[in-house]
């Protein structure tokens, strides 16, 4: 009789400041996906402050002091404002709106392409298009942290994704965030997206 050894797949630990990009990522998406309920307000909240006094740093401090002050309902309220709203929002979610002309491809045809080429399938319930800035971000979250299975992406594959879809987009949506006369909470929501936005672009040119 004769046994036949399975691989042993060995799941790294990933480091911290890995870890803590990834959360600021699924922070973000989830805050773009939809308005923030009363628990995750209430986990804002109690967060603890970044060390220094960054750009982001500066912006967590100002999430977390406005997070608070606001309630479910009234975020609810804010976000179908800035986009829902009636007939065109005040502010598009869509990187296609910040993307510039200059391929033949409608940006969510690459967006699908590459998701597909990552093997990051969407689920069947998900309806909006492939470019809604939520989405893209939870796919960043995804390549650094990994999950369901899947080890995190290589830093080259991380870069490349975030290059071709994300590095021109969540600045431009953070600045027309902030200027959005209907931002109240949102407008700590987009200096946090604006200042993980220059980090991120910083950080993937040293690599």
């Amino acid at each position: 009789m004769s046994a036949v050894a399975s691989p042993v797949q060995v799941h790294r630990p990933l480091p911290p400041e890995e870890a803590a990009r990834g959360d600021l990522y699924a922070l973000l998406a989830r805050l773009l996906v939809g308005p923030p309920d009363d628990a995750l307000l209430g986990h804002l909240a109690a967060a603890e402050r970044l060390p220094g006094d960054g750009a982001l740093a500066r912006a967590w401090a100002g999430l977390v002091d406005a997070s608070k002050a606001m309630d479910a309902d009234a975020a609810a309220e804010e976000y179908e404002q800035l986009f829902v709203g009636m007939g065109q929002s005040p502010v598009s979610i869509y990187a296609a709106s910040y993307a510039s002309a200059g391929s033949v491809d409608h940006p969510r045809v690459r967006i699908q392409r590459d998701l597909a080429a990552l093997g990051l399938g969407r689920p069947a319930t998900v309806t909006e298009p492939e470019d809604h800035l939520g989405g893209l971000l939870e796919a960043m979250r995804v390549l650094v942290k990994g999950g369901a299975g899947r080890e995190p992406a290589s830093l080259e594959e991380q870069k490349r994704f975030h290059e071709a879809h994300l590095a021109a987009a969540w600045p431009g949506f953070a600045a027309a965030l902030g200027a959005a006369r209907e931002a109240n909470y949102y407008r700590h929501v987009a200096a946090l997206c604006a200042a993980f936005a220059a980090l991120e672009a910083e950080s993937f040119k040293l690599d």
